[in-house]
């Protein structure tokens, strides 16, 4: 983690009351950090502290784009980030998470690094569905698609598609791929006479 040094909040250092820290999270940021989801972005992030006697209460405050690949096209998506978080810290024996929000540091530590934090707060805030708007996608990908994608018999003209209906909807590929034998069920009825 020494390449994520910048990071390190130094708890025992901190005295009473409020404290300001920025960060920017850059392309270098998302290229060290090794994550999955999201490998470029550019994300601005401040973050407040507030000590008490034995907590430390952080609020973050992350804004910025990061890009991420399209679900249908896998080109990249500018996605845009607009959180807020917070996190419970304590000083204990030794780490451990309570939940979500409260994570309790070794005393004799006394620092806390955030780096892989402020990523999880990111990839939480992209959508689960993330493609582009209709007719941005990658012509040749959605080409592709819609030549391999499953019909129906009934439906002729589906090879006749032109470039612009090439993003289909959620909507039609459950209508198109209804099995026939799911059909004549929804006619059988279960009132006990």
């Amino acid at each position: 983690m020494a390449k994520f040094s910048l990071y390190n909040i130094p708890l025992k250092n901190l005295s009473q009351g409020k404290h300001t820290y920025e960060y920017e999270l850059d392309r270098k940021y998302f290229e060290a950090i090794d994550g999955d989801e999201v490998k470029k972005g550019n994300v601005k992030v401040i973050l407040d502290i507030k000590k008490t006697s034995s907590t430390y209460e952080f609020n973050f405050d992350l804004k910025g784009t990061v890009q991420v690949p399209c679900n249908r096209c896998l080109d990249d998506l500018e996605q845009e980030i607009d959180s807020q978080n917070r996190l419970i810290v304590k000083l204990g024996k030794e780490y451990s998470e309570e939940s979500d929000e409260v994570i309790i540091i070794p005393e004799d530590e006394g620092e806390i690094n955030i780096a892989w934090f402020l990523y999880e707060f990111v990839v939480l805030n992209i959508p689960i569905k993330h493609v582009h708007e209709p007719g941005k996608c990658n012509k040749t990908m959605s080409t592709k698609l819609r030549k391999h994608r499953a019909v129906s018999k009934d439906d002729d003209d589906s090879n006749d598609a032109s470039d612009d209906d090439a993003d289909f909807t959620e909507e039609e590929d459950v209508t198109e791929n209804i099995d026939p034998r799911w059909e004549n069920l929804k006619g059988l009825s279960f009132d006990e006479n």
